[in-house]
């Protein structure tokens, strides 16, 4: 599980790397036209400010919107944006392995109860134990841990389901805890660079000595950039987090539901 959290981040960091590249080339050519058309120019189009806004209005809107959020995470500088960016990486690969391993780790409890009781009736505890031997996740295992001290009586049996059941709950829980981080660090990360980039604009405003409004509007937007990405960052971890939350817990209760099931057949065919 380790090599392929490890896969996912260098995979998402060399995806982001190329898709910078290429935009950096895209605004290189975009730049290239723009000045091209500026020289280009003749007096009559110079004199039609109304259209060249409604024009430059167009192109805005044309923008998808992968466009304008790769431009808006560029103009939030790298120094803030990176961290973030590692954030939601780490946090969605830490996701994405809970997500295989609880997918992994689900059975269909009713059709491996009957399975154990009709090894129980053909074969015995060793049936019903290769029964769970050779069925895949935690359910399956808490069983065959029951089976294993099925001579030692019903108490016992019930004593070691209980406690491997509460080892394969932990089990499912791994990694929840480093999600967690980055669902919390990817917002505090924003708010901290829309602070100190309020500072930085408080000084460009101290050292022009006067209040412009260009100054201001274009230091408080860089400074808010690291804030709507930091939240974004934190939407998409959430909703992974609470899709595991829900997952975790249906296959627990489903699991308690089970248990009951298996020391019923147990008790039939004892």
């Amino acid at each position: 599980m380790k090599k392929l959290i490890v896969l996912f981040t260098v995979l998402g960091l060399f995806t982001f790397g190329i898709n910078n590249a290429i935009f950096a080339q895209e605004d290189q050519v975009t730049d290239h036209s723009a000045d091209t058309a500026q020289v280009e120019k003749t007096p009559a189009e110079a004199s039609a400010p109304v259209a060249q806004l409604t024009s430059e209005a167009d192109d805005v809107s044309s923008q998808s919107m992968h466009f304008v959020l790769k431009d808006k995470f560029i103009q939030g500088g790298a120094i803030w944006m990176a961290p973030i960016l590692v954030c939601l990486i780490l946090g969605l690969a830490f996701a994405i392995e809970r997500i295989f391993y609880l997918n992994l780790s689900s059975t269909n409890s009713a059709k491996l109860l009957e399975k154990i009781e009709d090894a129980l009736k053909r074969g015995g505890v060793a049936k019903a134990k290769q029964v769970c031997a050779d069925t895949k996740g935690a359910l399956a295992g808490v069983f065959y841990e029951g089976l294993d001290r099925y001579d030692e009586g019903l108490e016992s049996v019930e004593k070691a389901v209980e406690s491997y059941g509460g080892v394969q709950m932990g089990k499912l829980e791994t990694n929840l805890s480093w999600i967690g981080l980055f669902l919390a660090l990817g917002p505090s990360l924003g708010f901290l660079g829309t602070v100190i980039g309020m500072v930085f604009a408080f000084d460009d405003i101290e050292r022009a000595g006067d209040i412009s409004p260009t100054i201001v509007a274009g230091g408080m937007k860089v400074a808010l950039l690291t804030t709507v990405f930091g939240l974004i960052t934190a939407i998409i971890l959430q909703v992974f987090y609470n899709y595991i939350l829900s997952k975790i817990d249906s296959i627990v209760n489903d699991m308690e539901d089970a248990t009951i099931g298996f020391m019923d057949i147990l008790i039939k065919n004892k």
